[in-house]
């Protein structure tokens, strides 16, 4: 199905270095997401534009709902349990204590609401970030192998596939889960060529299929389940960093940059880096999940 689409805009200005992480939360109707670079962890309201912010102890890489009402937050420590009430965190677990030159990445939540994680180097240089799951004995569970930059994961919509990214690469990969969150039949989904953009932040629509950010890439691609590209929607800045889906009907793609990577000409070209954009599609996301286990 053709997607029908709006072209990008920029809704909130921010010129965050390092905008990431967006993700609609359906108990408040709201789009949350970071500045990873700032320490600062962001809800917009899109019916009355009010955006409200909290200051994280170090990088913060997402905020994920939980059941209980609170948040994950992945910080550059670990996972910490983020209360938006008091502004609180409560150190839950660092699933690299032996890696202090890591931080957490990106995170998403699967059907079943189990939270799932990227680990990274915060250089960007040494493959030492995985993918891990986050058990219901509130153990982390490393899951694929090691690359210097992780993004992702995503999930089909009947949770059977993962997706996620080894974004210096440029690859995408799908692996299989088995129904105790086991990873097997890891294949390459698709290859980007790093003169194309760098494959950052990726999300699943109602139809299965993947899209995701490219970083220095200026836009956003769609693929098809089969890793067919479908479709590239061009942005007026040069970093996108993530996609989600919100709204009441989930037919708003909201998209983080980022202008941590740009030189003063550069910006000066690029006002709108860094800030979030939107635009409308056809075709929807898929209902959003809460954490259920581990926390």
């Amino acid at each position: 199905m053709a997607v029908q689409r709006s072209e990008p805009v920029s809704v909130v200005q921010l010129g965050a270095p390092l905008g990431e992480g967006p993700v609609w939360v359906e108990r408040d109707a709201a789009l949350w997401f970071v500045d990873i670079k700032s320490y600062r962890i962001y809800r917009l309201d899109p019916v009355s534009h009010a955006l409200r912010n909290w200051q994280a102890p170090g990088q913060c890489g997402f905020v994920l709902p939980c059941a209980d009402g609170r948040f994950i937050a992945g910080l550059q420590s670990g996972l910490a349990r983020f209360d938006p009430a008091t502004g609180a965190f409560e150190p839950l677990i660092d699933p690299e204590p032996q890696l202090p030159g890591n931080r957490l990445n990106d995170g998403t939540v699967d059907p079943h609401g189990r939270l799932w994680f990227g680990t990274m180097d915060d250089a960007e240089t040494a493959e030492s970030g995985t993918i891990y799951r986050l058990g219901a004995d509130g153990r982390c569970v490393a899951s694929t192998p090691c690359c210097a930059i992780t993004n992702g994961p995503a999930f089909s919509p009947d949770g059977g596939t993962i997706y996620h990214v080894d974004t210096g690469k440029g690859l995408i990969y799908a692996c299989t889960v088995t129904e105790d969150g086991t990873l097997i039949d890891r294949r390459l989904f698709a290859s980007i060529p790093n003169e194309e953009g760098h494959p950052d932040g990726p999300t699943v629509d109602a139809e299965g299929c993947i899209w995701v950010g490219l970083y220095n890439g200026w836009g956003v691609r769609r693929y098809s389940p089969k890793g067919e590209l479908l479709e590239q929607i061009r942005f007026p800045v040069s970093a996108i960093t993530k996609v989600a889906f919100g709204g009441p009907d989930r037919k708003t793609l909201y998209a983080t940059t980022a202008a941590k990577h740009l030189s003063a000409e550069e910006r000066a070209k690029q006002p709108h880096a860094g800030d979030l954009f939107a635009f409308e599609v056809d075709v929807p996301g898929v209902p959003g999940v809460e954490i259920r286990y581990g926390i």
